[in-house]
């Protein structure tokens, strides 16, 4: 019988100078190293995608389907990438040991390949494999000129196949057009953003977010679902309406990537619930402007956080901003009744998700890497 032929988008996660690092330096801590620094780039990919494989300095990732949220798919990779140059920071300061592989850490840095295209599953060795050209593409554009293009910068690397799934113009959201040229296969047309630029970018930009101490109200949840999860349901136009009260959610971004800046028109009936984003930080909270559809009603400010729960389960809350004296009287009105609904709205959703844990399963993957966290316990002193 033939082996049924799936559509997926395809990731890759490599880390950068990983042979030059391994170079002189002590295995055992340089090991260690790369086990933590790939669990924290795991963690973050994993939902949305699934993990194919471990390859050496690589993780190879995948997610069934014919289109892609090109939003969520660029914010998870993006994600990913700030927690890694994090994660490289806080091992610097938390650790004491002089080995060379310590000092060189800050010499690793973290690219992405993504494409689109077909596969077949097969067993090999007892484990599940993806096979077929766009998996031999995807690893092929592993090997591209983007460093002599971007000197040495960390990139995502889309393959127009990619481009194409996420259904995004890549000129508007600012990534630049790149060619490569692959034996047999031939010229593969491809995207690219500039990661550092990225983390400046983000290192830079100014938070607005309300805290617990700032808010008139915290109104607090824990579902038994992973914190990605959980993230696409409140914010993605197709998810919202399965567990809110709105009929549909119509979402409208300049540039068509969700974030700062993009308006949702929540449409209750006739009626719509105006969000403005005014700020986002996937996938650990935003920050919107709610505008009711009743005569003078205030924009009110709140932030949706989310944290992740013991049992990997995720935490939320839902802090509304302390109005203006002007506007207390609005929010003693509503914000009972605010409370009452997203209450109900969340055990719904609560319902629907932790339904679906017991189905999660059934899905392969090989273990995370298995680090020992020295790093932030027991740093090691050189010997």
């Amino acid at each position: 019988m033939l082996k049924k032929t799936e559509s997926a988008c395809f990731v890759i996660a490599d880390i950068s100078g990983y042979t030059r690092f391994l170079a002189g330096v002590e295995l055992d801590h340089a090991q260690d190293i790369i086990a933590d620094l790939m669990d924290t780039v795991v963690r973050c990919l994993r939902p949305p995608l699934r993990l194919a494989k471990f390859e050496g300095d690589a993780a190879f990732f995948y997610a069934i389907n014919e289109k892609v949220d090109g939003s969520l798919l660029q914010d998870a990779i993006e994600s990913a990438y700030f927690a890694f140059r994090k994660r490289l920071r806080n091992i610097k300061q938390a650790s004491s040991c002089g080995c060379s592989a310590c000092r060189n850490i800050q010499n690793l840095d973290l690219k992405f390949v993504g494409h689109h295209g077909e596969f077949i599953r097969q067993r090999m060795a007892g484990r599940e494999e993806l096979a077929g050209r766009d998996v031999i593409v995807i690893h092929r554009l592993l090997k591209n000129a983007v460093n002599e293009r971007l000197g040495g910068h960390a990139y995502a690397l889309y393959s127009d196949p990619c481009i194409q799934a996420m259904g995004i113009d890549p000129f508007a959201q600012g990534l630049v057009e790149h060619r490569e040229s692959i034996d047999i296969i031939g010229e593969v047309k491809c995207w690219v953003r500039d990661l550092e630029e990225a983390w400046k970018k983000e290192s830079e930009r100014q938070r607005n977010e309300v805290t617990r101490g700032k808010a008139a109200l915290v109104i607090e949840f824990d579902i038994a679902a992973r914190r990605p999860i959980v993230w696409e349901y409140f914010i993605l136009p197709s998810q919202r309406p399965k567990w809110r009260a709105a009929d549909e959610v119509r979402e409208m971004s300049e540039s068509g990537r969700r974030g700062v800046g993009t308006i949702n028109h929540c449409m209750h009936g006739p009626h719509a619930v105006i969000e403005e984003v005014i700020d986002w930080h996937p996938f650990d909270y935003l920050t919107l402007t709610t505008l009711l559809p009743m005569p003078e009603a205030p924009k009110v400010l709140m932030t949706y956080a989310f944290s992740e729960s013991t049992g990997g389960g995720t935490h939320i809350e839902i802090r509304v901003a302390r109005p203006k004296p002007k506007d207390q009287a609005f929010l003693e009105q509503v914000g009972p009744e605010f409370q009452k609904n997203i209450t109900n709205e969340v055990a719904t959703l609560r319902q629907m998700l932790e339904g679906q844990q017991g189905s999660a399963g059934s899905v392969e993957e090989p273990d995370l890497p298995v680090s020992a966290e020295r790093f932030l316990t027991q740093p090691v002193q050189s010997r």
